[in-house]
């Protein structure tokens, strides 16, 4: 059984929570920051880190004994964000994505050894928001591009100009095939996905914008599956704002 417990760092930039396992630590003199987190398969939770690590833990149906099965090291940068399959796909389908602030990214298989199916080179931006839906990867970068990439292979199925500044938030709605996102440029967009079976493509369609005045926005979740309402907020914003389709 590994062991755990969390230490407590307090520095210029605040307190921070360091999660220390046996049987895995950080570079030397680095701090360990998590950094994305996905639930997969039956019973695994990935948790990303700053150094590049993805770390894989065992829990249990019943009982706490929550176990660290295994560390992913293929990422050379900090992981920004971890996505998971989001709809049922025939058994041996890839059901994990993982991203990193090169753009690199990684899309796996997960079981009781975690197998690499392809990795998306690094880009010009750092990719910082990543889900998976219905075999398709959604992934948003920091020059405000959404890219979509087939999961099995890895190939760009298309590429859009979503937004002016960073993208900070991607969500999907899994019944619908809706991907939300927000911005650093005030701006909140609902775009259609779906699979072209005439042509095998991969295609994306304008839905709806909203701006959200004088805001940075720092997150945006919808708030149900088939998503007709989402929620966002933005930095130094004490509320959050809900939208409904009507």
């Amino acid at each position: 059984t590994q062991r755990k417990c969390w230490c407590e760092q307090r520095g210029p930039q605040g307190l921070a929570l360091l999660p220390l396992i046996y049987g895995f630590s950080p570079p030397l003199g680095t701090v360990l920051f998590a950094r994305g987190i996905a639930a997969t398969g039956p019973r695994f939770v990935c948790v990303g880190t700053s150094s590049g690590s993805v770390l894989v833990f065992d829990v249990p149906s019943k009982g706490t004994n929550i176990t660290l099965s295994e560390v992913l090291e293929e990422h050379n940068c900090a992981i920004t964000d971890i996505g998971a399959e989001l709809c049922e796909q025939p058994e041996g389908a890839v059901d994990l994505v993982t991203a990193d602030d090169s753009g690199a990214l990684c899309v796996w298989r997960s079981g009781e050894t975690f197998k690499l199916i392809t990795k998306i080179p690094a880009s010009e931006s750092t990719c910082s928001s990543v889900k998976l839906w219905n075999g398709i990867i959604a992934a948003g970068y920091g020059n405000g591009q959404i890219r979509l990439y087939e999961a099995a292979c890895g190939t760009l199925r298309a590429e859009v100009r979503a937004h002016a500044r960073w993208i900070y938030a991607l969500d999907l709605a899994p019944l619908s095939g809706k991907l939300l996102s927000a911005a650093e440029d005030s701006f909140v967009q609902v775009w259609g996905l779906s699979h072209n079976a005439e042509t095998k493509s991969v295609e994306i369609e304008h839905c709806h914008t909203e701006c959200v005045t004088d805001t940075l926005i720092c997150g945006a979740r919808f708030c149900n599956p088939e998503g007709t309402a989402f929620a966002v907020t933005g930095f130094e914003l004490s509320e959050i704002i809900r939208y409904l389709q009507v």
